[in-house]
C-alpha cells in the first residue's frame, strides 16, 4: 500500500509537466559541453540501433545544466544532465526542494584541462604557480600583501616563459571546466604561495589566526565578516583562501569565449600569441591545430591522465532524474548503453574519442548502480 501511494505521488507530481509539454517522448539532456560530445556519440549509436529516437542534447554548461536539472519532476524538465564536476551539495538540496528526490549519479570516467596554444606558436611549460600568478585577480606584491595583479606578460610571471602578453580563452563561471580549473589549477599554484597556503589550512575555531593571516595579505576584516554572513557560521580559512585563489582577473587578460569549446579552438588558430582552455578530449581532436602545454613538468595525454600524473584532471559525470524513468521512453536503456562495455571499456569507442577510462571493477560498479537507479546521497 505504501509503495502504491508513493507512485501515485510520484505520478501526481509528473502529471502538470505532462500538460505544461503535451507530452514527450524523445530524452532531453542538457549539461556539460566537455561531456557533450561523449554524450552525442552514444546518443547517434543509441537512435540508430535501441528502436527508441535520438535524444536531444543541449550544451549548457554543467552549472546551467544542473539548474535546469533540478527546477522539478515534468516533461517540461530535463530527464538527464552532464556535469565535468561532480554536483554540489547546495544544487543537491535545490533538486530536493524543487521535488526532485531520487538523482542517480554516474560517473564515466576522466578528463584532463588542458592550456592549449596554436602549433604555429612555441610550446608552454607551465607551472601551477605560474598560472596562478598569471590569471588571480590579487597576487602578492614585494611586501607579501595582495595587489591588483601587475603581470602583463608571462616573461614577467616567470622570466623563462616567452616575452608575450597574458591572453588567456577560457569557461564562464557556469562551466563545469570553470570549477575544475579554478580548483585544481589556481588553487594548487595559490597552495605554493606560502602565506596563502598556512591560510588554507586554518580551522573555523581558529578565528584570530584567520584574521591575522588575512592582516598579513593585507585582506579586509570584511571578507571574514561577508563570508560568515553568507555561510550562517565562522568561515575557515580554507573559505577565504578560496575566495582570494579562485577569482580570475577580468582586465582583459582572461577572456570569457563562452561554453563552445570548438570556438576557442578557432580562436588559437586566429590567434598564435593566445592560449586557450578545454577539455583534452577537444585538444586531442584538434592535435593537427593546437597543442597542449606541459604543466609541472608533465605533458596532457591518454596515460598521464588515466595514471593521475597531469595535475590539472577531473572526473565526469551525468546524472538521471529517475522520476522520469518509465515515462520518458528509453532513459535507462540509454544510460545502459552509455555505461555499456562497448561504451566505456577501455577498447570502447568512447576512450577512442578521448575519454579516460574507469578501471574495470569501477565501470562493473556503475553499471550496477544505473541497472538499480541507485539514488545519489550526499
Amino acid at each position: 500500500m505504501t509503495g502504491a501511494l508513493a507512485l501515485a505521488a510520484a505520478a501526481a507530481a509528473f502529471l502538470p509537466g505532462l500538460a505544461n509539454a503535451q507530452g514527450r517522448d524523445i530524452i532531453s539532456i542538457v549539461g556539460s559541453s566537455t561531456v557533450y560530445p561523449f554524450a552525442t556519440v552514444v546518443a547517434e549509436r543509441f537512435g540508430r540501433s535501441s528502436g527508441f529516437k535520438t535524444p536531444k542534447i543541449e550544451s549548457t554548461g554543467s552549472g546551467g545544466g544542473l539548474k535546469l536539472f533540478c527546477k522539478g519532476v515534468g516533461t517540461a524538465t530535463p530527464d538527464i544532465t552532464n556535469a565535468s564536476r561532480r554536483i554540489k551539495k547546495s544544487e543537491f538540496d535545490d533538486c530536493q526542494n524543487n521535488g526532485v528526490k531520487d538523482v542517480v549519479e554516474v560517473l564515466i570516467g576522466f578528463d584532463g584541462i588542458a592550456f592549449a596554444n596554436s602549433r604555429e606558436a612555441p610550446l608552454y611549460e607551465l607551472s601551477l604557480k605560474d598560472i596562478y600568478l598569471a590569471l588571480a585577480k590579487d597576487v602578492p606584491g614585494a611586501d607579501g600583501k595582495l595587489i591588483p595583479n601587475p603581470y602583463t606578460t608571462w616573461k614577467e610571471v616567470d622570466s623563462n616563459l616567452p616575452d608575450t602578453r597574458i591572453e588567456v580563452l577560457g569557461p564562464p563561471p557556469t562551466s563545469g571546466t570553470r570549477d575544475a580549473f579554478a580548483e585544481l589549477a589556481m588553487g594548487g599554484g595559490a597552495e605554493q604561495i606560502p602565506a596563502l597556503h598556512a591560510l588554507s589550512k586554518l580551522g573555523a575555531d581558529e578565528v584570530d589566526a584567520i584574521k591575522a593571516a588575512m592582516a598579513a595579505l593585507g585582506v579586509p576584516e570584511s571578507l571574514y565578516d561577508a563570508l560568515a554572513q553568507k555561510k550562517g557560521k565562522a568561515p575557515k580559512g580554507g573559505d577565504i583562501f578560496e575566495t582570494i585563489a579562485y577569482s580570475v582577473r577580468e582586465d582583459g587578460a582572461y577572456i570569457e569565449a563562452g561554453e563552445n569549446d570548438n570556438l576557442i579552438v578557432q580562436k588559437l588558430e586566429a590567434n598564435p600569441s593566445a592560449l586557450g582552455i578545454f577539455g583534452y578530449s577537444f585538444l586531442e581532436e584538434n592535435a593537427d591545430k593546437v597543442q597542449g602545454s606541459k604543466i609541472d613538468g608533465v605533458a596532457p595525454d591518454f596515460d598521464t591522465i588515466a595514471d593521475g600524473d597531469y595535475p590539472v584532471s577531473r572526473p565526469l559525470y551525468f546524472y538521471i532524474k529517475a522520476a522520469h524513468v518509465g515515462r520518458i521512453p528509453g532513459i535507462q536503456e540509454f544510460a545502459e548503453e552509455f555505461v555499456s562495455e562497448r561504451a566505456m571499456g577501455e577498447d570502447g569507442y568512447l576512450p577512442e574519442r578521448g575519454l579516460i577510462p574507469l578501471e574495470e571493477e569501477a565501470l562493473e560498479e556503475i553499471q550496477a548502480a544505473v541497472k538499480s537507479l541507485k539514488p545519489l546521497q550526499m
